[in-house]
């Protein structure tokens, strides 16, 4: 019987493309948030905040298809970072920036970049923290702070309310301000939030479930800003909840 000749690792040439699928996701979700700094420089708002909603929903699938694909690397890990960084934290800003913040008295600026500043603090925390052993939020299935794609999707609630309404009272800066302060303060607070892995859903209503996702998906494509408005209104009353979940596991684990 013939045996079969192997190559090599080292006389191989090239990289096997499932190295490059998840980075380039990455990089289409970067290129996606930039963009939307773009349509917001010319007033095209619904394309702004549209653009970084796909780059939220490219980090969501980047990771995922690193894993399956097995091609998890340390560059991948820091071009996501890097890339959620602006994504998240430096288009939003600007876009509610050119928005509403630009006729805020003099801390319209500042209130942007506090939104940048604590979107790159978190990330800069959750890498500080990616190989420690003690992080009790991540062992009992909880995040810390919301995360900076939900942060950012969370900023844009006046925007979508004035998508919804067009009433002129959601883009005036003394609505704006308080909100991204607060939706600043979420992502750098130390609050635990649910992870996929925290929540859970009953095999007898896991049929019901999927019937959801397939309605949710109808809708986003349908009526996007309200169904977003939703989400992000449900999302925040989550928030209660989880802090208390999470104490219920920190004393059952005790």
């Amino acid at each position: 019987m013939r045996r079969r000749r192997t190559i090599p690792r080292r006389l191989r040439r090239g990289i096997s493309i499932r190295q490059i699928a998840p980075n380039a996701v990455t990089a289409m979700a970067l290129c996606f948030g930039l963009t939307g700094v773009r349509y917001a420089l010319t007033g095209v708002w619904e394309m702004a905040v549209g653009c970084v909603i796909l780059a939220g929903v490219l980090d969501g699938l980047d990771g995922r298809i690193a894993r399956m694909l097995k091609g998890e690397s340390r560059f991948g890990a820091e071009l996501d970072s890097l890339s959620d960084n602006i994504a998240f934290g430096v288009a939003p800003a600007l876009i509610l920036y050119l928005w509403s913040l630009q006729y805020m008295p003099k801390f319209g600026w500042v209130i942007a970049l506090a939104h940048a500043l604590m979107c790159a603090l978190r990330l800069a925390r959750f890498n500080a923290q990616i190989d420690t052993d003690d992080q009790p939020h991540k062992s009992a299935g909880f995040l810390t702070g919301v995360p900076a794609p939900t942060g950012a999707g969370l900023a844009f609630v006046p925007l979508y309310c004035w998508f919804v309404t067009d009433q002129p009272i959601f883009r005036e800066w003394y609505v704006v301000a308080p909100w991204t302060a607060f939706v600043a303060f979420l992502m750098i607070s130390n609050i635990a939030t649910y992870s996929w892995r925290a929540l859970r859903i009953r095999r007898s209503v896991r049929l019901e479930a999927i019937a959801v996702a397939g309605l949710l998906a109808a809708m986003l494509l349908t009526i996007p800003w309200l169904t977003l408005l939703a989400i992000s209104a449900f999302y925040v009353v989550l928030i209660p909840f989880g802090m208390m979940s999470y104490r219920k596991a920190r004393i059952a684990a005790a």
